[in-house]
């Protein structure tokens, strides 16, 4: 392999591909990076078996091509290089397994890895795809990822929900203390119902690399595995086994009480009392809905205490009390990006629902902590 190419074009394509390299020393060939030129093109691949990561430089972008082949080098020491480098044009060359680096300020030398020992990814498209704009899927992501398990023990929570029928793609994540679900609207109809759940560290890690330009993704649906297109890019992940809980029945339909309250100043006041606050104890904070404000406030014995009056609007003068951790409530909030927040209650151990005031597409949840 012999080519020459822009320092920032395979910088910004091994960036993105760098996401899927494993950060475990198991298996050796998954922290590298597999570098594949052929007559089309240049093609850099990683892959940790969880998600595989697809990036091509195609022939006219590169500079020179002297001589084809294909490498793996492991990630990190070959991405650092590339990226403290000062030239502007590199060239790259392999003998054997072993790469050279070479520009007019010196000359690096890596040792590589067979090829024929990286995983053999199937990247192969379907011919029933999904196309949904790149900014929807990234508001999807960050609006319902931080609602997935951390915990093991129940795998399929660490996964976002995707259930696609007719026009209408629904998105639940949830951790059985809260739930985020997202719906949208997909223009083209889908003849087959989908029911899948996509691991939620994986999508975050896709949403790091999209950018938010108006244009479209296609998703690419198989038995084991979903397969997303965009730009130059092919990234794949795995799907979860097992069936996710039906979780329908927690949306409140007809709540006790509806409060409009403006979300800056609800999110600034459960920080400020969050201060007070610890893991130890969920982060609890009290929230006291009175005729016309809403009270929240947190206690510490060895500290001290915090209250803090916020004025709302109420659909009727239910009064109640309700203790949550404010770490779920502040998560919530950030994904509402609206003036006003309604909050929708149906008693003090009923889960408090979150809505954008103009939008009704996005639901946050939140189950309520007992404190007596």
């Amino acid at each position: 392999m012999n080519f020459i190419i822009k320092k920032e074009l395979l910088l910004e394509n091994l960036n993105n591909v760098s996401k899927a390299i494993s950060n475990k020393n198991i298996i050796p060939i998954l922290g590298g990076v597999k570098l594949d030129l052929s007559e089309e093109g240049l093609y850099l691949t990683c892959s940790d078996n969880e998600i595989t990561i697809r990036s091509f430089i195609e022939k006219k972008d590169i500079e020179k091509i002297n001589n084809k082949g294909s490498i793996v080098i492991i990630g990190r020491y070959f991405i650092e290089l590339i990226r403290k480098i000062p030239s502007d044009l590199i060239e790259i060359i392999t003998d054997g397994l072993n790469l050279t680096i070479s520009t007019i300020n010196g000359e690096y030398n890596l040792n590589g890895m067979n090829p024929d020992e990286f995983p053999d990814k199937s990247l192969e498209l379907s011919k029933n795809l999904i196309k949904i704009d790149k900014n929807v899927i990234k508001n999807i992501i960050n609006q319902t990822s931080f609602a997935i398990s951390n915990q093991e023990s129940r795998p399929i929570l660490t996964g976002i929900n995707f259930k696609i029928k007719d026009r209408i793609i629904e998105c639940v994540a949830t951790d059985s203390y809260r739930l985020s679900k997202k719906i949208i609207n997909i223009e083209e109809k889908i003849e087959e119902e989908v029911n899948l759940v996509i691991p939620g560290r994986n999508l975050i890690e896709l949403s790091k690399i999209i950018n938010e330009e108006n244009e479209k993704i296609e998703m690419h649906i198989f038995s084991n595995n979903v397969l997303f297109k965009f730009d130059n890019i092919i990234f794949q992940s795995r799907l979860l086994n097992g069936n996710y809980p039906d979780t329908s029945k927690l949306i409140i339909i007809e709540p006790t009480l509806k409060i409009k309250v403006n979300t800056e100043d609800l999110y600034n006041a459960i920080d400020r009392a969050s201060l007070l606050t610890s893991e130890k104890d969920k982060n609890v904070i009290n929230m006291e809905i009175k005729d016309k404000e809403v009270v929240i406030s947190s206690t510490s014995q060895e500290i001290g205490k915090i209250e803090e009056r916020i004025i709302v609007e109420k659909d009727n003068n239910v009064l109640l009390n309700i203790s949550y951790s404010s770490k779920y409530m502040m998560e919530a909030l950030r994904t509402i990006k609206s003036e006003y927040t309604s909050i929708l209650l149906s008693g003090e151990i009923k889960p408090i629902i979150l809505k954008s005031t103009e939008e009704d597409n996005l639901i946050q949840l939140i189950v309520p902590i007992k404190t007596f």
